[in-house]
């Protein structure tokens, strides 16, 4: 049993609000020089990543949410990815490691399409002028040493797999020879010596991640900013966990799922979600002392000062699709050992900081798993006024050991919300809200800041008001998602201080 409470937590001490938004999408116009930044997909860890920490404390915001960290498969989707450990080396800014000295400028690389292909081009050329100079500097190959040796638990599955998926034409591993499907000892230390080129690029990707990682945290940290992540509770099947753990999945001889994730027909889909994620062997999992969970916790931990587990009520029951199905309404509801792995956790983290994602079809048993582990749970305004005045989302019902927010990255922005309300219910939103005439985004954000909720996130969209154009994610569809960036020139020039004040009259500068 764990012995902190929800409001012990040290972003629960005093009033706090942070925003939502995703590394991927800040801009990606600034450079540690005054040449053009070296293009990028998305936004990256580098100067703009900076410029918004100093943002927020100049605003007196003091939390950034993100999503997953972790790199993505071809949807881009941060909650369907191929290491729960890794980081997204897309995420690494070329800017960045020029001006550490790790490698040279190269002009040519700012004439080159932002693509997939071409940056991992540019990163693999990267690699080479670091292996190439790191004899050079005892200091940078103690570091790397270093890092090695604390992340081996996931690490060396790691780079293993990302070179056999690239050796065999990115197939997923299930479609691999049986000799490597199935983790033969032979077979795996014949191709680490034949991909031992791949290896060490894959290797070098997670060291400047996590050297990139943990410069722009010791930034927030000394500008008091707290970082919050966001950890899904399933795994994608075709990554290195389910490849290195297949005893901790349920799968059949082959690999293959016997069963998936998903979930029933809700407030987002009318015909439930199917993610396609292998459930895992609870039995299995227990008789190891749930250690695959721990490991994975301790990767967050060393990322992040509070984590939301995504899908919290998996852990006391979840959806259980047959592998071979598509539909997600052929499901079952399945328990979960969720006191015995929650147990386990706060044995190994006696202070783990937790926020447990508590949205869609909760149960009263999932809700008492919750409060037995005194977990934080979410509330959502955009969906308090379905004319219900026992909703908890309401302002009236909210609770000090919980999170507020106007929407989440699966929501509409709040201004894309209300045009899509009837007029109807507009009115009830207004009326409800003391008939102001305010603008939208400002009055949800007000009232989330105005909540007895100890930490109010607000989705950067919601603080530059923009419409439903700008969402990050529609649920249950493909194409779009994940994409959204915003601009600098989207921030108006008074909006650090219109927060600010409205820190100040809520009491959240802290």
């Amino acid at each position: 049993m764990p012995n902190n409470a929800a409001n012990v937590f040290p972003l629960f001490q005093a009033r706090r609000a942070g925003v939502l938004l995703h590394p991927t999408s800040l801009p990606n116009a600034s450079s540690f020089f005054q040449h053009k930044p070296y293009p990028q997909m998305h936004g990256t860890l580098g100067k703009d990543a900076y410029l918004f920490v100093d943002f927020l404390a100049q605003s007196g915001l003091s939390v950034w949410q993100m999503l997953p960290t972790t790199p993505t498969h071809a949807d881009l989707s941060p909650y369907q990815s191929v290491s729960a450990h890794a980081g997204n080396p897309e995420l690494i800014s070329i800017d960045w490691l020029v001006h550490h000295g790790w490698v040279d400028a190269n002009e040519d690389w700012n004439h080159v399409a932002a693509t997939k292909e071409s940056l991992q081009k540019i990163r693999s050329a990267c690699a080479d002028q670091f292996y190439q100079r790191l004899g050079q500097s005892e200091h940078l190959l103690e570091r790397l040493s270093k890092f090695c040796d604390e992340n081996r638990y996931w690490l060396d599955d790691f780079v293993l797999f990302m070179a056999l998926r690239k050796h065999f034409g990115n197939s997923p591993w299930s479609q691999w020879p049986n000799v490597l499907k199935q983790r033969q000892e032979g077979a795996l230390n014949e191709f680490r010596e034949f991909l031992a080129l791949d290896i060490s690029l894959y290797v070098f990707e997670q060291f400047a991640f996590a050297e990139q990682w943990k410069a722009l945290a010791g930034y927030a940290k000394a500008k008091n900013i707290y970082l919050f992540g966001d950890m899904p509770i399933f795994v994608a099947h075709d990554s290195a966990d389910v490849w290195a753990g297949q005893k901790f999945f349920n799968l059949d001889h082959d690999g293959n799922a016997l069963t998936v994730a998903g979930v029933p027909p809700d407030y987002f889909s009318e015909t439930g979600q199917h993610w396609g994620n292998p459930h895992y062997n609870w039995q299995e999992m227990e008789q190891h002392q749930f250690s695959w969970w721990i490991y994975r916790l301790r990767t967050q931990l060393n990322q992040f000062d509070l984590i939301r587990i995504d899908h919290f009520r998996g852990f006391e029951a979840f959806w259980e699709i047959p592998g071979d199905s598509l539909d997600a309404r052929g499901g079952r509801w399945v328990k979960a050992p969720g006191e015995a792995f929650l147990s386990a956790c706060f044995k190994a983290f006696p202070d783990l900081p937790l926020v447990a994602e508590n949205l869609g079809l909760i149960t009263p048993e999932v809700e008492d798993l919750r409060h037995q582990f005194n977990l934080p749970g979410m509330l959502v305004l955009q969906f308090a006024f379905d004319g219900n005045n026992k909703n908890p989302h309401l302002p009236h019902r909210h609770s000090v050991s919980d999170v507020i927010y106007t929407g989440t990255h699966d929501n509409d922005t709040t201004v894309g919300w209300y045009e899509s309300l009837t007029d109807e219910q507009q009115l009830f939103v207004h009326n409800y809200l003391y008939a102001s005439n305010q603008p939208i985004h400002w009055l949800l954000i007000e009232s989330a800041l105005a909540s007895v909720a100890p930490l109010a996130i607000i989705p950067l969209q919601d603080f530059l008001a923009l419409d439903g154009e700008h969402r990050m994610n529609m649920p249950g569809t493909t194409g779009t998602n994940w994409q959204w960036q915003f601009t600098w020139t989207q921030f108006p020039d008074e909006l650090g201080e219109q927060i600010h004040s409205r820190l100040y009259r809520y009491d959240r500068l802290s």
